[in-house]
Parts: structure tokens; sequence; C-alpha cells
């Protein structure tokens, strides 16, 4: 069985990111071979990053909290991931950013993908995340989903957003077939 976790990247009061988080779960749900799970960050309310060693850094000691300790576990028992970003002044959220930071080598060798949602459906904060995702051993892949702005102004709006979403059905599709075939071959590799 392949896991593919979906993060929810928010943890802001009336967040907007648990309703593509939920739909584009539910996309992976409907997939043959594939235990689906949701990592929902208000559920890891880790403490800013402040060890002394870096999470990187061979024989680093145990992490001593039980929240960072409960998410590296679900990081290392994944394959790939869908990250669910909102972008905050052109960058991907600081809750979102910590919780990359935490971890190193339960991250690596393993493929990701990005829900985006914000200002021109997330691209700044998803290329940022590209980014930091190369230099913990992710593989990005091309293909994301950008969630358009007319999706959130109607969640604001306290309106259904369920047309908006379904309007990006096709790109989900894509987006999986793309992340799963990486995830695939990532994981063969690892085993190796």
């Amino acid at each position: 069985m392949t896991v593919i976790s979906v993060i929810i990247g928010s943890v802001r009061q009336g967040r907007f990111a648990e309703k593509p988080a939920r739909w584009i779960l539910d996309h992976l749900k409907k997939r043959e071979g594939i235990d689906a799970r949701l990592l929902d960050l208000e559920a890891f309310p880790m403490p800013f990053f402040d060890a002394p060693i870096p999470p990187a850094m061979p024989g680093r000691p145990a992490y001593e909290d039980d929240v960072v300790k409960r998410w590296t576990e679900a990081i290392a028992a994944s394959d790939g991931f869908i990250i669910v970003s909102p972008e905050y002044n052109h960058g991907p959220s600081a809750v979102l950013k910590n919780a990359i930071d935490w971890v190193y080598p339960e991250w690596s060798r393993k493929a990701v993908t990005f829900v985006g949602y914000g200002s021109v459906g997330g691209a700044r904060a998803i290329e940022q995340l590209r980014e930091i995702a190369i230099e913990i051993q992710l593989a990005p892949i091309r293909s994301a989903i950008h969630v358009p702005a007319a999706a959130i102004y109607a969640h604001f709006q306290g309106q259904d957003v369920t047309a908006h979403l379904a309007e990006l059905d096709a790109a989900a599709g894509q987006t999986i077939d793309d992340l799963l075939w990486w995830t695939n071959a990532l994981k063969t590799a690892r085993e190796r």
C-alpha cells in the first residue's frame, strides 16, 4: 500500500485550506492501492524550531517534544505528499515552514506536489516550497493545483466552494497521476 499524506498548511481561524485539502483527499481515496491520510497542522501544534542540532545532522538526539515526535512519525510513514498551502506575503505560512523544518531524513527521496491558494493561485508560495523541498531531498513534481481567487472570495463570503473546486477536477487527476508515478518510482528505489 502506498501512503500519500495531504498536509493542511494553515491553522488560521476561518481558514480556507481545509476545503481544498478534503477535496484532494477525496480524489486520492478513489485510487486503488492508496492509503490517503490527512495531516492537519492544527493537530500538530509544534513549538517554533529551536533544537540545538539541525534535523539533518547525523546522530542528532531523539526529539523530546511529543508533538514533534508524532509529526516526524507521520512524515516517516508517508511515501508521498500533497501540501495545501496558502500564500501569505508571496510565501508559505510560517506554521507550514516550521513543520517542514522540524524534519529532515524522514522527507528524503519522496515525491511532493502542492495545492496553492491566494494571490495568483498560491504560485509564489509554491515556488518557494519547491526550493525548500529540494533542500530537504523531497522531489517536487512539475504539476500542481492553483485554486482561483473566486473560490477564496466565495469562502470568505460564506458561500459553498464545491463548484469552484470541481472546475479543477481534471487538473487534480493529472497531478495525482504524476505524483503517484514519481512516488512509486522513488519508493521502488528506496526499497532497493
